[in-house]
């Protein structure tokens, strides 16, 4: 149902967190497709060492994260494409809360969600400008 497409570039430290947050999801329909923006440290190398056949590796050289982002996209297999950096987490309930919305709101075509930071270790939400815990349709987003 999903194809997680991950820009990645030079993100050793944080790559193979990343793609366990996504295969620790507790919906498991996706491939996850990791599009290697010319790394030059070892990122590369940890990808290939998670041994998962939902993950596919697209090496190109180096041209940005929306270059990146772009071609993941156009190597996407599944109908629904979710977007996420090679230095982020997904909480284990991320993908089926993306399915809920997805199916309760089966005319809309782009879906989103607040965030959380960590910094030093204190993590810091990032809510946009709704009611705690809103669930539905933003009509006019600007």
């Amino acid at each position: 149902m999903f194809s997680v497409v991950i820009p990645l570039y030079n993100k050793e430290l944080s790559i193979g967190n990343t793609i366990q947050s996504v295969l620790d999801q507790t919906y498991q329909e996706f491939e996850i497709v990791v599009v290697n923006d010319g790394s030059t440290d070892n990122s590369l190398q940890i990808v290939e060492q998670i041994n998962d056949p939902r993950i596919r590796i697209i090496n190109k050289p180096n041209g940005g994260v929306s270059s990146a982002r772009n071609r993941g996209i156009k190597e996407a297999k599944s109908e629904w494409i979710a977007l996420l950096d090679g230095d982020d987490l997904w909480t284990p309930n991320y993908l089926i809360e993306m399915k809920n919305l997805i199916n309760d709101f089966h005319n809309n075509k782009f879906f989103g969600c607040n965030f959380s930071t960590i910094e030093n270790g204190n993590i810091n939400e990032r809510a946009a400008n709704l009611p705690p815990n809103f669930r539905g349709e933003i009509l006019d987003y600007f």
